[in-house]
């Protein structure tokens, strides 16, 4: 699964050159970034307009440590519904800005009465980026910090101007957390007084390479964006929760189980889906294919009964009509008279007279009907009739003052009321 990583620019402050503290800043620019084609090795970086990045299955957005500070707490007991509620009771006194401008966010897996670091940064710089990014078509799976308090004891040196002159300053990190400071500052030199007994691991930007060695006075490794952009998606953490977290849960689920899907892994399940389904195309067919012929042999076998039993009918189109209109003028030469004659009407009718009633004041008869004048029949006269003329397949029509004796083609019962 490729990953691609973007490294988000650092918010603009008051001071540094650049808008207001509460300014989002725009990725609109180029964008630095790091592409892995397999999820596992960095395989391509650059810098591309938003709209130009490469495509990948997951994009994780890296934001500078200078934009995470980070509060060490015992997570409390709330439900989820309040937890971000009672971080903000927690970390209000110690924290310089107001608490619902900030974003909280909490490590994986993190358990109440466990003492956690708890990331912040700010919320409308970081939603407003996000936006930004989504609007050129980025979705954004996850949002990393560059640096976690778990990766110290380290000292990595960089430039923090913003295209001028070259700015040193100095992001340390050990267990009470990261900081960035100016490398020409009291506080650099303190923290590097405290680095050789801490074993520390120094790292500088290739810019800044000569500068963190003639500081230090010692050889350091050089780290460039892309490959501490690639250093920080492996990190477990991810800072899209509460507010921020992704709206589109059910897209990403499905995109993500295509995703494992597309993956290497799956093949043999990708190979057997599609051996599956091919089955299940060709067994449809056959199976189309012999009911066609079953009807095929039931269609020659009815115009076959029909030849035998007239053969003076010479043109078959419809075997069944032909066959009942055939045999009723068989019946009719015969003298016999046919279930819808009116015989066997009125003695069905007969039969099924309600009890206690007397007989009709008139009737009328056309082929296959029989329609009875019963004036002074009661709802219950006329289902006991009804009911009656059920089990011997006839249907009724009540109307005012009338019965309507019927029976269908198919010999089924049923009429109206």
């Amino acid at each position: 699964m490729s990953v691609l990583a973007i490294l988000l620019p650092p918010r603009a402050r008051l001071g540094a050159g650049a808008g207001s503290a509460d300014a989002a800043a725009s990725p609109a620019g180029e964008l630095a970034y790091a592409l892995s084609a397999d999820g596992l090795a960095l395989t391509a970086s650059g810098r591309a307009a938003p709209a130009l990045l490469p495509k990948a299955d997951a994009v994780v957005a890296v934001l500078e440590a200078s934009d995470v500070s980070w509060q060490k707490l015992t997570l409390p007991k709330a439900p989820a519904s309040k937890l971000r509620a009672a971080l903000e009771g927690l970390l209000e006194e110690a924290l310089l800005e107001e608490t619902g401008d900030l974003h909280f966010a909490l490590p994986a897996q993190a358990q109440a009465g466990q003492e956690v670091w708890v990331a912040v940064t700010h919320k409308g710089w970081l939603q407003g980026a996000l936006a930004e990014l989504e609007r050129t078509g980025l979705i954004v799976d996850r949002v990393v910090p560059a640096l976690t308090p778990q990766d110290g004891p380290r000292g990595h040196i960089f430039d923090a101007g913003s295209g001028g002159a070259p700015q040193p300053a100095l992001t340390w990190v050990d267990d009470n957390g990261v900081a960035c400071v100016p490398l020409a500052g009291s506080l650099a030199r303190t923290l590097l007084a405290s680095a050789a007994a801490q074993g520390v691991r120094w790292t500088a930007t290739p810019a800044m390479a000569t500068a963190a060695e003639r500081w230090l006075g010692a050889p350091v490794s050089v780290l460039t964006e892309a490959e501490s952009a690639w250093r920080a998606v492996q990190s477990t953490w991810n800072l899209r929760q509460f507010d921020l977290a992704a709206r589109h849960r059910g897209a990403v689920a499905l995109k993500q189980a295509f995703k494992r899907l597309r993956s290497p892994a799956w093949k043999p399940v990708r190979l057997g889906l599609v051996a599956l389904a091919g089955l299940q195309v060709i067994g449809l067919n056959v199976w189309a294919w012999s009911q066609h012929r079953a009807l095929d042999d039931r269609r020659q076998a009815q115009i076959a009964l029909l030849r035998t039993t007239h053969p003076q009918v010479r043109s078959v189109l419809d075997a069944p009509a032909q066959m009942r209109r055939e045999t009723e003028q068989l019946r009719t030469a015969a003298g016999r008279s046919g279930e819808t004659d009116l015989e066997p009407m009125m003695a069905a009718a007969a039969a099924a007279w309600p009890d206690g009633q007397g007989p009709m004041q008139g009737l009328r008869f056309e082929p296959g009907r029989l329609t009875l004048t019963v004036a002074g029949w009661s709802e219950d006269h006329v289902r006991q009739f009804r009911d009656r003329l059920r089990p011997a397949g006839w249907s009724l029509e009540i109307a005012p003052g009338k019965v309507t004796l019927l029976r269908g083609p198919s010999g089924t019962s049923g009429g109206a009321g």
